[in-house]
């Protein structure tokens, strides 16, 4: 590996989490080694471990040091120079998708990947896009055209979702169609053209951000459903690795959002005011319409009625099924009005300008 690659996978422990992020961004690896001046490891950071910190309330701007000093043991690491077959078994063992190697002073020399050990595996995932909405706040825009189909720079929103899922070696991709399905079908067809095999599933009726999902055959692998109103640029192949590392029923995606409230906040304990808080600022995660289901989870979504995402994720919160959040670090954004349909236009402008 080159110096010039080592500089996108390399932090110091003293540089902001947000670097981190950056660099996760640009090397692709989901990984950043963490080393001192003579770029020995001290350890490592993954994708999971920063999207874990920010569910935690840990502040990006923290220095990368906050993150090594929660990880329990050291980062998971090979000698240069060991075979591919002896790779392998410890990357599946330990069930690691990145693995340093080093020299005989915890020099990095290399950074191995199990994609590149498994150069023509796909991750065990089907994709669904739930496009049946009728896009109401978008009209008049959506009255001769379904929202997903609703252009975004050159071409489809759909297109853009279809183009992510293949990027991520997603190739069996079904669209729930509703509102003007057919423009779908038309568009799409077979799904050849755009590199991944498209199934459709017609909704007699709307029946919610979930209930599509029994029409299709009991799935054999994870599934992701992804709403058709979204623009991301989410990491799908991260997010399935967190939601097999947390052994999850169902991985719901998340987004922080945050508000200001515009008076001062008053506490009380009974008739007593026991504080005020002046014009707070509010932080919650957010559903951001992105999900990872088991297939044991498929029989437990109803056929014949509505039945929404949320209904599901409380329904097995009630089974006692782990379900978790997977905060979404990326750009993402719901096009459900008109603002944000021009602000998603814009992003794809700045976008192309910068490739």
């Amino acid at each position: 590996m080159t110096g010039a690659q080592l500089q996108y996978l390399c932090i110091t422990p003293d540089q902001p989490i947000r670097e981190a992020l950056s660099l996760i961004d640009r090397n692709e690896k989901g990984i950043v080694l963490v080393v001192d001046a003579e770029r020995r490891l001290l350890g490592t950071i993954t994708d999971g471990d920063i999207r874990r910190a920010i569910l935690a309330g840990t502040v990006i701007e923290e220095p990368v040091k906050v993150l090594l000093i929660e990880r329990a043991g050291p980062p998971v690491t090979a000698p240069v120079g060991t075979d591919r077959v002896n790779l392998l078994r410890l990357m599946q063992e330990r069930r690691v998708r990145q693995m340093p190697l080093l020299n005989g002073d915890r020099h990095i020399v290399d950074l191995v990947m199990l994609d590149d050990l498994m150069p023509n595996h796909t991750p065990p995932l089907q994709a669904v896009i739930m496009a049946g909405g009728l896009g109401m706040r978008l009209r008049p825009l959506t009255e001769t055209m379904p929202k997903p189909m609703l252009p975004i720079g050159d071409r489809p929103l759909m297109e853009r979702t279809v183009e992510k899922l293949r990027h991520a070696g997603i190739r069996q991709v079904s669209i729930a169609t509703c509102y003007m399905g057919e423009k779908i079908v038309e568009h799409f067809g077979d799904g050849h053209t755009f590199g991944v095999d498209l199934s459709y599933v017609a909704e007699d009726f709307p029946r919610g951000t979930a209930g599509a999902l029994a029409l299709l055959p009991q799935p054999q692998e994870t599934l992701l459903v992804i709403n058709g109103d979204i623009m991301t640029d989410v990491d799908f192949r991260a997010m399935h690795a967190y939601h097999q590392e947390h052994q999850a029923a169902l991985t719901v995606g998340v987004r922080k959002f945050e508000m200001s409230v515009p008076y001062g906040v008053i506490e009380s304990s009974g008739t007593f005011v026991s504080g005020i808080k002046e014009k707070p600022r509010l932080s919650f995660f957010v559903n951001a319409g992105i999900y990872l289901l088991e297939p044991g989870v498929h029989q437990h979504i109803p056929a014949d009625q509505r039945f929404d995402m949320t209904d599901l994720i409380q329904l097995l919160l009630d089974m006692g099924q782990p379900v978790v959040s997977f905060p979404i670090i990326e750009y993402w954004l719901d096009i459900g009005q008109h603002a944000d349909y021009a602000q998603a236009q814009e992003h794809a402008q700045q976008t192309k300008a910068n490739l």
